[in-house]
């Protein structure tokens, strides 16, 4: 679809208003399943009832659904409407052990699905594709990098997505993190009779966090290593001979992150060379990368906020977050993911009290009002031919790529995963290794 001219005010204000009476029938649905998806929390990967929910739903309405795509029994797509302008709405529905929604999944996921059923009712009149994406496993493993592999966003030329949170943000960033699990395996022997035949893991693991404590100083600022132990010896006189830990490694790019793993892995195998015990580091999930937030799709999105009644505050740079897979997405396409904030009191994400404040009256606001800014978000880029012709250029951009790998179009690389590395044995084989992406 393609326009000599833009849109005037009355024909947007029509669109926004043919999509606010649309969600309007569709309220009861959209908000109880938010509070289905809250009363079923689901973990990484494991999100079978909360994936099928909204596949059902979809489909129900109209959409053509395919579900286990990508590889991943929990991921699905659900697509309507018609056009060269495909816009991505992507949906998160996993949950923290123990502590449920406590990052409020299902407000994102339930949002998201308002959206797209807000845009459903005039797609084809924009001349756009309408894709919701079901994006599992944000909280753990990175559903949303493996769907770009597997090519569910190779057709989409913009996406979005809102978080729930204490308050609205337009302006957020966030951390690129790996995740790693460390395995020192030593020799376990009697600490008194034969403390000479043992080689001591704990020992490696206390080598590598000292090297860690250390290079601290040097850190680039924003770089951030934690971690755990996980399991390290039984008995105060048996010298124990494995340690597991799991260590998360944050910078501010993923081109930051990459010598920070370099740097922390060098300290791990410093432990294995100090005692002779053997290390394995193995990944666990995909690498994150830093969130890049496109700001003329955030200014229509604070536009539609705050002409839904909402106060959303201005940019702020310094404004972050922890890490999030659809920080990949950002790198690859043009890309948002405000904070719809509702009251939760003095509750903190990823906290208990959190959790029960998803499916209060001001979080199902928050549904219904991300959802409907989300869509009048997507009429302002189809309805604008320059915002239209941006896009696809980006698309056509990505399309051209070769097969060496992706890269987004303003030519910054994004590394693959790193790879399982093997054994560190023995101190000839102790010597420190190239990244291997």
């Amino acid at each position: 679809m393609s326009r000599s001219t833009p849109p005037t005010a009355p024909a947007t204000h029509a669109w926004r208003e043919r999509s606010r009476r649309r969600l309007t029938a569709a309220q009861e649905q959209v908000l109880a399943l938010s509070h289905s998806l809250h009363a079923e929390p689901e973990l990484a990967y494991e999100e079978h009832r909360s994936a099928k929910k909204i596949a059902d739903l979809m489909e129900s309405a109209g959409f053509d659904v395919e579900r286990g795509v990508c590889g991943l029994p929990t991921a699905f797509t659900a697509a309507t409407g018609s056009g060269d302008l495909v816009i991505g709405i992507c949906a998160e529905y996993d949950a923290l052990p123990g502590i449920g929604h406590a990052c409020g999944h299902n407000v994102n996921g339930a949002a998201s699905v308002a959206a797209a059923l807000a845009l459903a009712e005039v797609a084809d009149d924009l001349g756009i594709g309408v894709r919701l994406l079901g994006t599992p496993a944000e909280e753990s493993g990175g559903g949303k990098a493996d769907m770009l592999r597997g090519g569910a966003f190779d057709e989409i030329a913009a996406a979005m997505m809102v978080h729930a949170a204490p308050s609205d943000a337009i302006g957020m960033t966030s951390l690129a993190i790996s995740s790693w699990k460390i395995t020192y395996t030593g020799r376990t022997a009697h600490a008194a009779a034969m403390p000479h035949h043992g080689v001591n893991a704990a020992d490696a693991m206390m080598v590598a966090q000292v090297a860690i404590s250390a290079y601290r100083q040097q850190m680039l600022p924003g770089g951030i290593v934690s971690g755990v132990v996980t399991s390290g010896g039984e008995a105060a006189n048996v010298i124990p001979g494995r340690v597991t830990a799991e260590y998360d490694c944050r910078a501010e790019s993923m081109e930051e992150l990459q010598d920070l793993q370099t740097r922390v892995r060098a300290c791990f195998e410093a432990g294995a060379l100090a005692t002779g015990a053997e290390l394995v580091l193995e990944t666990l999930g995909n690498d994150y990368a830093d969130l890049r937030q496109d700001l003329e799709m955030s200014d229509l999105y604070r536009d539609a906020a705050e002409a839904l009644g909402r106060q959303v505050p201005a940019r702020d740079p310094a404004l972050r977050g922890g890490s999030t897979d659809m920080g990949n997405v950002s790198r690859i396409l043009p890309s948002i993911h405000p904070m719809i904030g509702y009251d939760c009191g003095e509750a903190v994400m990823h906290n208990p009290e959190f959790t029960r404040y998803g499916i209060t009256a001001a979080a199902d606001r928050a549904v219904l009002d991300g959802g409907l800014a989300m869509a009048w978000t997507a009429i302002g880029l189809a309805a604008d031919d320059k915002h239209r012709a941006r896009l696809l250029e980006r698309l056509s951009a990505r399309h051209g790529i070769s097969d060496s790998g992706p890269t987004p179009a303003d030519g910054t690389p994004v590394p693959h995963p790193p790879q399982t590395h093997e054994p560190l044995s023995t101190f000839e084989n102790a010597h420190p290794r190239k990244d291997d992406r």
